[in-house]
């Protein structure tokens, strides 16, 4: 049995278990885990066998004059290249964690814009309700009035027509919702809306901190924290790159054993590469490039974020403010008018248009103070992803305990 009232929780919490996205990240971590380990590993141990002068002519004709020599060879790393290695690798683990909360943010923040506009929808059809009462009660006075002989039949014609578009736009807002749902469900890979219903009143809108305090918030935000791990994965390579340029010591131990007279004799021998700083300058050099572009593209991320930020603050003010007017002021008003219109009309004082005229400022009225409540709530969802903060505090109006939308 499907539930009544489907909640954001209820969406979040979906997709913080099934969404692929955030899932991909488990593997991505067992992937960076294994090359951990491969950097932790030393160089091989090469085992050899050489077999020298055997099978020639004269004096070295069969194995008489053969030398086999059995060698045991590997690389001594010098320069903490081991210790580099590792922390390269660590460094993109723990650069994961970021990552994933960058994207959990990302997609919270677009299940809330889904979610929202299945409450848009849910609220629009309300309101096309109230909107078709309002027409009925005008076609139901313009028949008396006909049948009374005060009017003409094309004013019952008109309330008919006005009636008409009002149910329109209800069965508009029915199929939005359903599309809406859709596509929220779409989210966790759902292909049938497991739920009819989603709760949410757009028009509480909750208070936020003012704008210096919420920039603030912008440091521990994902986007600006992934730079931190950045730079430690650039740190990181840096090191690597210069300890490139200590040469590795190759060394080599065996035994020789000389055929002919079965003598044996240990060897060994150790070889150093040259010329490995002038091999490492380049990777320095780029290394050092990478951290320098990385400080430039966090300073260019942070203005880029204060701005989003500063703009999102602004709407969701000035969007607040409109539906807090819109309630407090103009909506009363709208109601007596468009009662006292109706009073006047159905006593003969003021002709139907006049009446219609004041329906429909009501329901544009109504219309307006969602769209303002609705810019004001995708404002607040683009803050919530640029903070990670979540406000649930006492909303700073309330509307739906005020006049009736």
């Amino acid at each position: 049995m499907r539930p009544a009232v489907f909640t954001l929780d209820d969406a979040l919490a979906r997709i913080d278990a099934s969404h692929p996205d955030l899932r991909l990240f488990g593997s991505r971590r067992d992937a960076l885990a294994a090359e951990l380990d491969r950097a932790g590993q030393r160089p091989a141990l090469t085992a050899g066998a050489t077999l020298e002068n055997a099978f020639g002519s004269g004096q070295l004709s069969g194995l008489r004059g053969a030398e086999l020599t059995l060698t045991l060879a590997s690389v001594f790393e010098r320069g903490g290249k081991l210790d580099a290695r590792r922390a390269l690798a660590q460094s993109r683990i723990d650069a994961l964690a970021v990552d994933r909360e960058g994207r959990r943010l990302d997609l919270l923040a677009e299940a809330a814009r889904r979610y929202l506009a299945i409450v848009a929808a849910q609220r629009q059809h309300a309101v096309a309700e109230l909107d078709m009462g309002q027409r009925q009660r005008a076609v139901a006075a313009a028949r008396q009035r006909l049948q009374a002989g005060a009017s003409p039949e094309s004013v019952v014609l008109t309330a008919q027509a006005a009636l008409a578009r009002a149910e329109l736009e209800r069965d508009r807002a029915a199929q939005r919702q359903l599309a809406a749902r859709r596509h929220l469900a779409a989210l966790w890979g759902e292909r049938d809306p497991g739920f009819a219903t989603v709760a949410g009143d757009p028009l509480v809108l909750p208070a936020i901190e003012d704008f210096d305090a919420l920039a603030a918030l912008l440091e521990r935000s994902p986007e600006i924290a992934r730079f931190v791990d950045q730079a430690r994965i650039g740190e990181a390579r840096l090191r690597l790159a210069r300890a490139q340029a200590t040469p590795d010591l190759e060394w080599q131990l065996g035994v020789r054993r000389l055929q002919d007279g079965g003598d044996q004799a240990l060897l060994g021998g150790v070889a150093l590469p040259l010329g490995a700083n002038r091999r490492a300058a380049p990777d320095i050099r780029g290394a050092e490039a990478e951290l320098t572009m990385l400080g430039i593209e966090r300073e260019a991320q942070g203005l880029s974020l204060y701005s989003t930020l500063a703009d999102a603050h602004g709407r969701y003010q000035v969007a607040s403010l409109e539906v807090r007017r819109l309630n407090d002021d103009v909506l009363p008003k709208l109601a007596r008018a468009e009662a006292a219109a109706e009073r006047a009309y159905r006593a003969g004082a003021i002709s139907h248009l006049e009446w219609a005229q004041l329906q429909s400022e009501r329901t544009n009225g109504r219309k307006q103070q969602l769209e303002a409540a609705l810019e004001a709530q995708r404002a607040l969802i683009e803050i919530q992803r640029l903070t990670g903060e979540a406000f649930v505090a006492a909303p700073a109006a309330s509307p739906a305990q005020g006049t009736a939308p």
